[in-house]
């Protein structure tokens, strides 16, 4: 089943956090900002809705490190009923696609619901000061890519961002899976 996040809740500060990627090394938010802003995504390996956006996930994750804004994945994903998003699976997956961004696990799930993530994908673009300016989607894909052609909605929206500092007033929710939580 399908389920998408609440609007944007404009100017709401991002929590603090220390968490692992990958490799173990810890980062908190003052690690991953960047001088212009900052993207949060979450999402996991096995959800449909990310397999389906993945290389244009990276490719707009990449693009906005190049203009000067923190990126960083994370997944919360309850592993012992989704043993594919373990953290073992996860370094995986970063190293195969060679991501430039941390992929950061969430074993609490803490951060997933300080943030009040719902669904993998879940986008949360803050500007310089960490203040909520996006909360929408990457594009028109679902559970499979969109057309090729179609408007970089997440990609846009962080530019204006990053030269303005206020994001978009018309957003349309990301849809996906529900993030997993622990029973």
């Amino acid at each position: 089943m399908a389920v998408s996040p609440p609007v944007c809740d404009f100017g709401w500060k991002a929590p603090d956090f220390r968490l692992p990627d990958t490799s173990g090394r810890l980062w908190s938010l003052d690690d991953l900002r960047g001088p212009k802003g900052l993207l949060i995504m979450f999402i996991c390996n096995h959800c449909p809705y990310v397999q389906a956006i993945l290389d244009r996930l990276q490719r707009d994750a990449e693009a906005l490190i190049d203009r000067g804004i923190g990126v960083a994945a994370i997944s919360a994903n309850d592993v012992e009923s989704y043993p594919q998003d373990s953290p073992e699976n996860m370094a995986r997956l970063a190293s195969e696609r060679g991501f430039r961004f941390p992929y950061l696990f969430d074993e609490t799930q803490a951060v997933a619901k300080a943030y009040d993530a719902i669904c993998t994908p879940d986008f949360f673009g803050f500007n310089a000061d960490c203040q909520l300016q996006y909360r929408g989607r990457l594009d028109a894909s679902g559970r499979t890519a969109g057309p090729a052609d179609a408007r970089r909605e997440l990609y846009e929206a962080m530019l204006r961002i990053a030269e303005t500092g206020q994001g978009p007033r018309d957003q349309i929710a990301s849809m996906g899976c529900s993030i997993k939580w622990k029973s």
